[in-house]
């Protein structure tokens, strides 16, 4: 799992439209002097370019921006988020929405992203400091409806819960417990966004949500080769 260095604070970036709720948002890591906020927008059209400017380790992302100052139909964030993981290995993006639809939820999980959160969970809201850690660090958070949403479809199959390029994400995973996103990438010959969404549906088939939990659920349950016990070099 991908760790932050402990002397630098984790750098967010917000898209969202309505600055109500972006205050709410700086409200509560008002007390997190770890989360260092780099800026805001509220149209998705001028995100990359701020991106190429100013790194960012979490972006907090609404899924129904206006395009542009003229163009107010939502921005196509389905199609930024593997874009933006593409181009940028390590930027994590948690997903905050008003809407909970399936369907959506399992497309914007698909696409890579950390993380959904509903607007209306304010026990999510209230521990968002938490859960930027969280999501930081490699793992994974949705919303309790969401979460149960996903489930649904993750348990359609109990006797196959990880499909074999899952078990295999998994495998590198504890092979490197290290390696970021991009190597686990390289070494699978896949894109960046693919790793992402294969860890993170392993995450909800084993009900984990980070790749240390998931590596040992995984052999617990004999998917992937036991932890070999320690060198004798005497």
């Amino acid at each position: 799992m991908r760790a932050l260095n402990d002397h630098r604070k984790i750098r967010i970036a917000i898209l969202d439209d309505h600055q109500g709720i972006i205050d709410g948002y700086l409200y509560r890591l008002t007390n997190s002097p770890d989360i260092e906020l780099v800026f805001t927008l509220s149209y998705g059209e001028a995100l990359e370019a701020a991106l190429a400017n100013q790194p960012v380790d979490v972006l907090l992302l609404d899924v129904s921006v206006p395009t542009g100052p003229q163009n107010a139909n939502p921005y196509p964030v389905l199609h930024l988020i593997p874009k933006l993981l593409q181009a940028y290995p390590k930027l994590e993006i948690l997903v905050i929405s008003m809407y909970s639809q399936r369907a959506l939820i399992r497309s914007i999980m698909e696409a890579g992203a950390s993380g959904f959160i509903l607007k209306d969970d304010q026990a999510a809201i209230r521990e968002l400091a938490a859960i930027i850690r969280l999501v930081a660090q490699g793992g994974i958070h949705l919303s309790q409806k969401a979460h149960q949403e996903l489930l649904k479809r993750a348990s359609s199959n109990l006797s196959q819960p990880l499909s074999n390029r899952q078990t295999e994400a998994l495998s590198l995973c504890a092979a490197y417990p290290e390696a970021d996103t991009a190597y686990l990438a390289q070494m699978m010959g896949v894109a960046n966004s693919t790793i992402r969404n294969l860890l993170s549906g392993a995450y909800l088939k084993l009900n984990v949500r980070n790749r240390a939990a998931a590596v040992s659920k995984a052999r617990q349950m004999g998917l992937i080769a036991p932890e070999s016990p320690p060198l004798n070099l005497a």
